[in-house]
């Protein structure tokens, strides 16, 4: 036992860990196409052909993004180690993630030219990347396109727009703090009560149940759904739904509304719980504990959480935009003063800029503060039919539009690599399904499950320049609650804990309700939220 999450050579692709014992990279590849596939599907996205080769390549790859973990996260990877996010020489458009070694300190600076090293662990040659000496730099610009939205979805026929015929009518929170000792289902009746309540409605007016992400669970996030919830509120649903491939964490509201707008449901409720955990090693019972399907990719690399994953992006960034970490400090310090005034944040305590950059390093360029506060708790909502909203005890929040397409390649590695993926798909949609623009938005609740997430939601959305975010963010003022756009006033995931997004959108409804209290931002009428900070992610547009 090598003490490694190792790949099973046995899977698709398995010729990828085993040209190492000839000193070959070998790469899927198409005939017909001509192309070269990877990581190695079953068939060739281009014309699905399903009878796949494997070639080999010349070994050499350019860095497009490189991250120092810090963090322990799998047996066998000790920190420090280095990441990477390669594009082949032979094939920029194919994408490798894996670690660098042998290399001096000042070498390690995207653009660099590396080439293959094949490690042994026990049957499998796992490739690791060395920098190529004397040195060769590329431009990672050119190897990295910026996505292309021009897929997007025309807009709906005027007068037909789903969101028309729906509103978030309440709201509800149960307790939120770290270690509560809480049956997460406890805190999911909490929740739900409190938004009937806040809606003025009885549990037999609820006919449809919509969960994030349903019984399975996930770590860190939930462990009940529609059916656990169902018994315990003894509800009777015409419709119910449990669902991880949503357009987000809350992308389960979304379809929610749609449920409403087909009438199928008048009131329908929706709940996420969390729960706070530590990401938990792979555990590994024997020869045949091998990672497959998309994660294969990762782990044997130490690439284990989206901390890894989206501090790569962050890197690639910042290095092409020539960004500083000061622009993602500022996110983090914004997050912090506006928990300040939200009495259920976790944290509150005042940040500055030296504590920020003072902190431990996760895996750079993010730090213990780039990242968001694991939490216990549940938030709930319940979504109603148009023509019902009004009667009800609330003043209804209203939906503009909402924004969902996927335009982008729904990978960690092989897509979009300069931001966040899967946001500029959904903002595009997002603006193409309302005459509203960017510049009509009061506030904005962007995802933040680490900083770097709000800088992708930012210029995704249009609300700055790509590229452009340094600049827009500045000293911070501009997205404090007294600036042009007040972004989080709640404290976002990174100081008011980690709430699936659901936090998010509930401190929407509460500024367009004019309810928000000490961190009211004065005049709120129309607000932008995102959801997600991966694969697959959405957006929408909230208005008085």
């Amino acid at each position: 036992m090598s003490g490694h999450t190792l790949p099973d050579p046995d899977d698709v692709g398995g010729f990828f860990w085993k040209g190492g014992e000839r000193g070959e990279l070998r790469i899927g590849w198409c005939a017909p196409c001509k192309r070269h596939v990877h990581p190695s599907l079953a068939l060739c996205p281009d014309c699905q052909n399903a009878a796949l080769d494997d070639v080999a390549v010349s070994g050499r790859a350019i860095a497009i993004a490189i991250s120092e973990n810090h963090q322990p996260w799998l047996p066998g990877h000790e920190p420090p180690y280095m990441l990477a996010y390669l594009a082949l020489a032979d094939a920029p458009h194919v994408r490798l993630t894996s670690n660098l070694i042998d290399f001096e300190p000042d070498e390690l600076i995207e653009g660099i030219e590396v080439e293959a090293r094949f490690i042994q662990r026990e049957d499998v040659r796992i490739p690791q990347f060395a920098p190529v000496r004397p040195a060769i730099r590329h431009d990672i610009s050119a190897l990295v396109p910026l996505p292309d939205t021009r897929a997007v979805a025309p807009p709906p026929a005027r007068g037909t727009k789903f969101e028309d015929k729906v509103a978030l009518t309440g709201i509800g929170m149960s307790r939120i703090g770290r270690r509560l000792g809480a049956d997460p289902l406890v805190l999911s009746v909490e929740a739900c009560n409190a938004a009937l309540a806040d809606a003025g409605l009885e549990r037999g007016d609820i006919d449809g149940l919509c969960a994030y992400p349903g019984s399975s669970g996930l770590p860190g996030i939930s462990t009940g759904g529609a059916r656990s919830l169902e018994r315990v509120m003894q509800l009777n649903p015409v419709w119910h739904c449990g669902a991880q491939e949503t357009p987000g964490q809350a992308g389960t509201i979304i379809t929610a509304m749609l449920a409403v707008a087909a009438g199928i449901c008048r009131n329908v409720l929706c709940f996420t719980s969390f729960a706070e955990a530590v990401r938990p090693a792979v555990s590994r019972s024997g020869a045949d504990a091998r990672a497959t399907g998309e994660m294969a990719w990762q782990l044997p690399f130490g690439a284990a959480s989206p901390a890894n994953w989206i501090a790569l992006y962050a890197a690639h960034y910042l290095a092409r935009f020539g960004a500083s970490r000061e622009m993602l400090g500022r996110i983090a310090i914004n997050a912090r003063r506006n928990a300040a005034a939200n009495p259920d944040a976790i944290y509150t305590n005042p940040m500055t800029m030296e504590d920020y950059l003072g902190a431990r390093m996760i895996a750079s360029p993010f730090g213990l503060f780039d990242c968001d506060v694991p939490c216990d708790g549940a938030v709930a909502f319940v979504i109603s039919a148009a023509d019902v909203a009004p009667d009800l005890r609330q003043s209804p929040v209203w939906v503009e539009a909402v924004g969902q397409q996927m335009t982008e390649a729904q990978s960690w590695d092989q897509g979009t690599i300069s931001h966040q993926s899967n946001v500029f798909g959904p903002a595009a949609h997002l603006w193409s399904r309302t005459d509203l623009t960017p510049g009509d938005v009061d506030v904005a609740l962007l995802y933040d499950g680490f900083t770097f997430n709000v800088v992708s939601w930012l210029e995704g959305l249009g609300l700055c320049d790509v590229g452009g975010a340094a600049d827009f963010i500045g000293d911070g003022q501009r997205i404090s609650r007294e600036g042009e756009l007040p972004l989080n006033p709640h404290g976002g995931h990174l100081s008011a804990g980690r709430t699936n997004g659901y936090g998010n959108l509930f401190e929407a409804a509460l500024q367009l309700r004019g309810t928000a209290g000490e961190r009211q931002v004065i005049g709120a009428k129309t607000a932008v939220v995102s959801i997600g900070g991966g694969i697959p992610a959405g957006c929408m547009v909230l208005r008085a």
